[in-house]
């Protein structure tokens, strides 16, 4: 059985990692910049262990988990 640490919502590299997981080459660099912050919170949300709460979200928590998410997708690419 394997324990995971809860993430919240400026884990910004644990949610990168998730929603690379969930959604893999579907999203390249291109697209991820150009998913609505309403879908991008509610896709956080649904991550497992995630323990942040919806309205402690904001702008730049969304920018900073698009571009990480970005970094992902690059790292994943070699």
């Amino acid at each position: 059985m394997s324990f995971e640490l809860p993430i919240h919502w400026n884990d910004y590299e644990d949610i990168a990692m998730k929603l690379y997981e969930r959604f893999g080459d579907d999203f390249n660099e291109g697209k991820i910049y150009r998913i609505r912050f309403t879908d991008l919170h509610k896709w956080v949300l649904e991550i497992p262990n995630f323990v942040g709460k919806p309205e402690e979200s904001n702008e730049g928590h969304l920018e900073m988990i698009q571009s990480t998410w970005v970094y992902e997708w690059r790292d994943n690419q070699k």
